[in-house]
C-alpha cells in the first residue's frame, strides 16, 4: 500500500462519519468519500500542511454540494423521507449515550431543518469538536459567519420536536415490551405503552406502500399493528437490533426484512416511531443479516408500520 493511501485511509473512518452525519445516507456518504479519496491522489502534497484537516475540509465541501442537490431530490421524494439507517457494534455504556446524541435516526431527521451550510457548521462544531476558525476553513465562510450558523442550527433545532434522553438500559427495556405485546397482539398493553399522541412517521421510498403524512394516536397505532400482525398469520418476528447507537426493532417477515423500527420514548411510553421500508435504504442491513428486502414488484398493500 502506497503512502498516500496509507494517509488517506487514517482518516477515512472520521471522513464516512462526517459525510453520514452531513447526508443521512450511507451510500451517498460512501460516494463523497470516493470523491475525496480521487481529489486526495491528484492534489500535491506541498499545496497543504495538515492531511487531515485537508480532507475533512474537501469532504465537508463535496457533502455540502452533495446535500443541496439531495434536498431538491427530497423535496420531489415520494412520501415522508427518513434516513438510512446503520447497525451499529454494541457500544460500551460510556459510548452508547453519546453515539445515540449524535448518530440516532431520530437526531438525523432532525437535521434535515438546516440548510447544507448550517448542517455543516453545527455537524464539525458539536459533533467533532472543530474549533470554530476550522469550522470557517472548511465550509467557505468568515468565522463571525460560521459561529452565526452555529448558534441559528441550535436555536432551529430546539424548536424541533425534542427527544427525552434516557438510558440505553430503560429504552431497551420498553423496547422489549413493546416487541412483546406487539407479538401477542395485545390491545390492551399497546395502548398502556404508547402516549396518546404517539406519531407515527413512516418511509416507503414510493417503493413500498406508505403514510404521506405522520399518523397520529395511539389507539389508530394500535389497530394498524395488530391487524399487520393479523395478516402475516405468524410469519413475522420482530428482533432487537443496535441501530444508529439506539436499540429498534427489525420486522422480518420469512426471509425478508420489511422494516427498521426506531421508537422515541420519554421513558415511559413510546412517543415516536420512525419505520424506514425503503427497499433500497434496508438492503445493507439486510445483506449483513443474510436476508432479503421485499420484493417492490410484488409488495404487499399494507402501509407503512404493519
Amino acid at each position: 500500500m502506497d503512502a498516500s493511501l496509507l494517509a488517506f485511509d487514517r482518516h477515512r473512518s472520521r471522513l464516512q462519519a462526517i459525510a453520514y452525519r452531513m447526508l443521512g445516507s450511507v451510500a451517498e456518504a460512501e460516494e463523497v468519500v470516493q470523491d475525496a479519496w480521487l481529489r486526495w491522489h491528484e492534489a500535491p502534497r506541498a499545496s497543504f500542511d495538515s492531511a487531515e484537516a485537508w480532507l475533512v475540509t474537501v469532504t465537508t465541501r463535496l457533502a455540502i454540494d452533495r446535500l443541496r442537490l439531495a434536498k431538491n431530490e427530497r423535496e420531489e421524494y415520494f412520501g415522508l423521507w427518513l434516513p438510512e439507517p446503520m447497525l451499529s457494534d454494541e457500544p460500551t455504556p460510556e459510548e452508547a449515550t453519546e453515539r445515540a446524541d449524535e448518530v440516532s435516526i431520530a437526531f438525523l431527521a432532525l437535521l434535515e431543518r438546516l440548510t447544507p451550510d448550517a448542517r455543516a457548521a453545527f455537524v464539525l462544531r458539536e459533533l467533532f469538536d472543530l474549533e470554530h476558525d476550522e469550522v470557517a476553513r472548511c465550509i467557505g465562510k468568515t468565522e463571525a459567519a460560521s459561529r452565526q450558523l452555529v448558534s441559528r442550527a441550535k436555536t432551529q433545532l430546539r424548536e424541533g420536536k425534542q427527544r427525552q434522553s434516557v438510558s440505553p438500559q430503560v429504552h431497551r427495556r420498553l423496547l422489549d415490551r413493546f416487541a412483546e405485546a406487539l407479538t401477542r397482539g395485545d390491545t390492551a398493553t399497546l395502548q398502556a405503552l404508547l402516549a396518546e399522541d404517539a406519531e407515527l412517521i413512516g418511509d416507503g421510498g414510493g417503493k413500498v406502500s406508505s403514510f404521506g403524512r405522520p399518523l397520529i394516536n395511539a389507539w389508530r397505532l394500535v389497530k394498524l399493528f395488530v391487524a399487520a400482525v393479523r395478516r402475516t398469520a405468524g410469519l413475522q418476528r420482530l428482533e432487537p437490533a443496535l441501530i444508529n447507537g439506539e436499540w429498534a426493532l427489525l420486522r422480518i417477515v420469512g426471509d425478508r426484512l420489511h422494516s427498521v423500527e426506531s421508537i422515541e420514548t420519554d421513558g415511559q411510553r413510546v412517543t415516536r416511531m420512525l419505520v424506514q421500508r425503503n427497499p433500497d435504504k434496508l438492503r445493507r442491513i439486510a445483506s449483513k443479516l443474510g436476508l432479503r428486502t421485499v420484493d417492490v414488484t410484488n409488495a404487499e398493500a399494507a402501509p407503512s408500520g404493519e
